[in-house]
């Protein structure tokens, strides 16, 4: 299993000072004009939580199996700046990223406009369990699990990346999870185990689980992770 975190990076916004530009001696000045205000833009973003509100969502140890421990270099979030929000690619889906951390950009969203996430181990790395929330404008987030449900029948099979194996996907809506969820399950032959992502939707944030713990295809520990995640975000 590859796990690659997501990697944020926080533009720097220079504040730049507004020219003024003096009238010439000759031109007259509207005065309903001069003191008119501008429309001011709507805030996209208003009502979401940042990634640092998000890391404070993200199920903690307790929801995770016995025998599993945060990896170090797995931990990754936005903090209180929104990021730019990323158009779709409408480019075929890669499936492989489905075996990995943020696989929730195989629905052709890098993210949203903030997020938070994190993954946990065992000792040699045979079993895990991958969690990110992030939150989109609008109804982005809709969106977002539209097409995952997509990708779900684009990716029916597919070769693994490192046994490079035939792998299959199935995927069913879930109910009892947020405003909607869906969840895949991989198998393959080559594995000693499969995989069960979970993506659940709760207003206009997302929350994507990968799991490997456990003999039930990860499903049991995916599952209480997301319902975790689900309940801090209220």
């Amino acid at each position: 299993m590859r796990f690659s975190p997501r990697v944020a990076t926080l533009l720097a916004v220079a504040a730049l000072p507004l020219a003024l530009t003096a009238c010439s001696s000759g031109s007259s000045v509207d005065g309903g004009s001069a003191n008119a205000k501008p429309a001011k833009a709507k805030d996209l973003n208003a009502g979401l939580p940042t990634g640092t509100r998000l890391k404070k969502a993200l199920a903690p140890a307790s929801a995770f199996p016995a025998g599993l421990t945060i990896e170090a270099d797995g931990s990754s979030d936005s903090g209180g700046e929104f990021l730019s929000p990323s158009a779709r690619s409408t480019a075929k889906p890669d499936c492989t990223r489905l075996e990995g951390t943020s696989w929730i950009q195989v629905s052709g969203f890098k993210g949203g406009v903030s997020f938070a996430q994190n993954d946990y181990a065992n000792h040699d790395k045979t079993q895990e369990v991958a969690q990110e929330i992030d939150a989109f404008q609008g109804a982005t987030a809709a969106t977002v699990m539209k097409e995952l449900r997509t990708v779900a029948g684009e990716c029916a099979t597919f070769t693994d990346t490192d046994a490079h194996a035939k792998v299959k996907l199935t995927g069913k809506s879930t109910t009892g999870l947020g405003d909607e969820a869906y969840t895949m399950t991989l198998t393959s032959g080559a594995w000693e185990n499969g995989t069960t992502l979970i993506a659940a939707r709760s207003g206009g944030s997302v929350v994507t689980v990968l799991s490997t713990a456990g003999g039930d295809n990860g499903a049991a520990a995916a599952k209480k992770v997301t319902t975790t995640a689900l309940a801090a975000l209220k």
